[in-house]
């Protein structure tokens, strides 16, 4: 994956020339198979996108495998109020995170910050016809006229998406709800905010059962809080958190039914000599990821992203640096806020490469093999089907190249803080403010 590797091209992008905060993409996940991508926006809304499928020579003539075409779309959440605090809640879509397909329906769960829903998307291209209360629009018949009874049957129609709420998950959290994860037994999930965790049972509303809590007695004591929580991919008992400190917890749910204990905990300690006063916030662990296998965890901090071993507690056993070249404005960006950013982190299919956000459009790739990172550019002039996507580099000192970005000409206003990695295939889905880009490797990604 390094500068001179070949680079991915745009499979697919999703564009819009006007901006408003309620069309600002917040999540972007694939389904298991990745025939699905759902996106969740500030305004509340779900978009949900699939993936077109192509003939076989069609597809291995361009080099790639159906584009993603819009699916459905339904608004997940409201703007809400919280009464006895006098607090406004915003309708705006946390986390999005699918369930395990187990018939023909797909389930997804969707977050804002109290409340989680569950919804089930269908297809239905079948209606039944020939009530005997009923007429042809759904009015109930008067009984008087109902002289015989036929058997309803059902005829062909176009195809619909039906999407319904199946459960909705309230009344769980006093704090802002920050992760939602699926557990790998397919019946519970856990939900994390910014002082517990709780685990819920699917199909259990009116109760959760909480499992971490670091709330003190006094809050002038807090030190530290929740930033992210997941799952392990494959042991059920198993979660990690993340906190503001920089520290991960790994917990084992056969320990304890309260995991205030954790199992093991990760950090790496701190060079004195880097000491300053923004060191707390830049080691900020905004995102934490399992690898596939389960043996590593992936970190995001606001300059570096780190790969952790789950056998070796002491500190990371790979840092990659996303945007050091900040280090020397990390003054300006405190005064605009751009030092607090979440950005988050995810693993491509084998484990193999890694990829992050950063500012200007840009987003970073490393190969784990070979140390070696690249920058490329979700940029509108190439985003036309099939266009090659650029790679770019940031001038920092030294010789300097054609079409080298320098730091001071870096938008912050443009940032990729969310992104999604198909589970099987190099196919990526960047969100960028409010356009969702889809790429895919020209190579296959079998051959790599």
């Amino acid at each position: 994956m390094g500068e001179d590797g070949e680079s991915p091209k745009i499979n697919h992008s999703f564009l819009r020339d006007y901006v408003t905060e309620a069309d600002v993409i917040s999540t972007v996940e694939f389904n298991q198979t990745g025939d699905l991508l759902a996106t969740g926006d500030k305004g509340g809304r779900v978009v949900i996108f699939q993936r077109e499928t192509q003939s076989k020579g069609e597809s291995e003539e361009l080099g790639e495998s159906g584009e993603y075409n819009v699916y459905s779309t339904f608004q997940s959440h409201e703007p809400d109020f919280d009464y006895l605090k006098s607090l406004e809640i915003e309708e705006k879509i946390n986390k999005i995170r699918w369930l395990p397909q187990q018939n023909a329906a797909h389930f997804l769960l969707s977050t804002n910050d109290k409340t989680i829903k569950l919804w089930k998307v269908s297809e239905r291209d079948k209606r039944p016809e020939g009530y005997n209360l009923k007429d042809e629009e759904g009015r109930v018949k008067d009984f008087s006229t109902v002289t015989s009874l036929q058997v309803p049957v059902l005829k062909p129609t176009d195809l619909m998406v039906e999407v319904r709420p199946r459960r909705i998950f309230a009344n769980g959290h006093t704090y802002h709800v920050n992760s939602i994860s699926v557990n790998s037994d397919g019946e519970t999930y856990l939900s994390a905010d910014d002082l517990r965790i709780n685990m819920w049972h699917l199909d259990i509303t009116d109760r959760s059962f909480n499992i971490v809590d670091i709330k003190p007695a006094n809050m002038e004591d807090l030190t530290e809080v929740i930033t992210a929580a997941e799952f392990h991919p494959k042991h059920c008992h198993l979660f990690v958190y993340s906190s503001s400190k920089g520290t991960l917890r790994l917990c084992d749910m056969r320990a304890s039914a309260l995991c205030d204990r954790h199992s093991k905990i990760f950090e790496e300690p701190e060079d004195p000599g880097n000491r300053s006063f923004f060191s707390e916030i830049i080691s900020s662990v905004s995102d934490v990821k399992f690898s596939h296998s389960g043996r590593y965890l992936l970190t995001r901090d606001y300059l570096t992203v780190k790969v952790w071993d789950l056998h070796m507690e002491k500190g990371p056993v790979e840092t990659y640096q996303v945007h050091e070249y900040l280090r020397s404005k990390l003054c300006s960006l405190y005064e605009n806020d751009c030092i607090f950013d979440k950005f988050e982190c995810v693993w491509n299919s084998t484990d193999s490469v890694i990829m992050t956000g950063a500012y200007n459009s840009f987003f970073r790739m490393f190969d784990r093999e070979t140390g070696r990172g690249v920058t490329l550019e979700a940029w509108r002039e190439s985003s036309k089907p099939r266009a090659v996507l650029r790679t770019r580099r940031v001038y920092t000192g030294g010789r300097r190249r054609r079409g080298d970005v320098g730091v001071d000409s870096l938008d912050f206003t443009k940032k990729i803080l969310h992104m999604a990695w198909h589970p099987a295939e190099n196919i990526i889905a960047i969100a960028a403010t409010n356009n969702l880009y889809i790429f895919q490797d020209r190579v296959n990604p079998e051959t790599q």
